[in-house]
């Protein structure tokens, strides 16, 4: 399925995730999954949360600097090769991956992984018709 990530700016300064965390517990967001690449100056946080579109005009009120990317989430069974099928599926298909993040969901005894590709619905259509839960 398609879902909207945010993409925030961080200052690689201690303290600043701690901010953003607060900044989204005090309006009652709901962090779902989050990944940070960072340089020594800066850090670039994606992040599931369950109202992107609500923390997106909270986070530029309050100056963090987002933008709201679609991309999509594909459960992941929790047993061996599940994530080499869809990778292997998306190859197959000539669909190119630019990163990928997963968080695990102990009730449902699987893990989500979120694939940044270049085009999502076709990416979505191609692993659906192989089977894969989307």
């Amino acid at each position: 399925m398609i879902v909207n990530q945010l993409s925030v700016f961080l200052e690689n300064k201690p303290g600043k995730l701690s901010e953003f965390i607060q900044t989204l517990a005090k309006d009652k967001i709901d962090l779902l999954a989050l990944s940070i690449a960072e340089t020594s100056d800066y850090g670039i946080l994606r992040t599931i949360v369950d109202k992107p579109e609500e923390t997106a005009k909270l986070l530029s009120s309050e100056d963090w600097a987002c933008k709201i990317t679609p991309v999509l989430a594909v459960t992941v069974p929790d047993e061996p090769g599940s994530l080499t099928r869809i990778l292997g599926v998306l190859a197959e298909n000539g669909i190119s991956l630019a990163y990928s993040y997963a968080f695990f969901s102990r009730d449902t005894g699987s893990a989500c992984i979120i694939l940044r590709v270049d085009d999502n619905a076709a990416a979505e259509k191609i692993l659906s018709e192989a089977g894969i839960k989307l």
